[in-house]
């Protein structure tokens, strides 16, 4: 994916900058670390004759370091080239200034596929969180990923098949489904689905058990256990206030 940011003679280098910061921040802001990034400046010998600064962003795969993204001023080639071909008009008037002139280009090109191969690189994981009877590594397999890439924002997971759990919590995935991808799980022991979750990287479990419905000899609270995926903590919240929890959690 590419992007053509116009811009005036002699500004161009500060939004180069501009431009450079704001795609490594980017990167960031989707759950890359670092580490596993650098930003590749060209010298003066291998620039394009036309272009007065270019940086790569590199991205180490398990394979070695391959480009991600690429930023650079290509001054005003672009636009004289079409102009040139075209023969049509392609001079920019500023009012304020009172001139004509052809705008630089700031470009920014993206490798979608690569991109979402270095999300999913860094998002992987392999935590001992224990040991089974055994003395074996407990061994939890997990995704990082951004709730916002998360494939499933959440998931409905009642403690047992007893319709009086099952009712309810399959009302509460219908009411998120409105606002989010959800899932509902209620086959096996709920540590092995919270480590399915884990293993899709949906980053919010919501646990329905007997204390939120009520027993005869308990009333019932009204309340679920959500449990975040990388930390594993838990919370237990009133069921009116999930959609709220979820939604300022996951926001991009």
């Amino acid at each position: 994916m590419e992007l053509e940011f116009f811009c005036e003679p002699g500004t161009d280098l500060k939004w180069f900058d501009y431009w450079r910061s704001f795609c490594h921040n980017f990167l960031l802001s989707i759950g890359l670390k670092d580490e596993n990034l650098r930003l590749r400046d060209h010298d003066p010998e291998e620039l394009c004759f036309y272009s007065k600064a270019t940086t790569d962003f590199e991205f180490l795969f398990p394979f070695g370091w391959g480009e991600l993204w690429g930023v650079a001023d290509r001054t005003d080639y672009d636009l004289t080239q079409h102009q040139t071909v075209s023969g049509q008009d392609l001079t920019y008037y500023d009012q304020e200034k009172n001139e004509h002139y052809i705008p630089y280009v700031i470009e920014p090109s993206l490798g979608v596929e690569r991109t979402v191969l270095s999300v999913l690189v860094d998002a992987y994981d392999e935590q001992v969180v224990g040991q089974d009877k055994k003395g074996n590594d407990d061994v939890r397999t997990v995704m990082h990923l951004h709730p916002a890439l998360a494939p499933f924002k959440c998931a409905i997971l009642p403690l047992s098949k007893k319709e009086i759990l099952t009712g309810p919590a399959m009302e509460l995935y219908n009411e998120l489904s409105k606002d989010f991808m959800c899932d509902y799980d209620e086959t096996g022991s709920i540590g092995k689905r919270y480590r399915r979750e884990d293993e899709i990287g949906t980053p919010f479990c919501i646990t329905f058990d007997f204390n939120t419905v009520g027993t005869e000899t308990d009333e019932a609270d009204h309340c679920v256990t959500i449990r975040e995926r990388d930390s594993m903590e838990q919370v237990r919240i009133p069921i009116s206030e999930v959609k709220a929890y979820i939604a300022e959690r996951i926001k991009f």
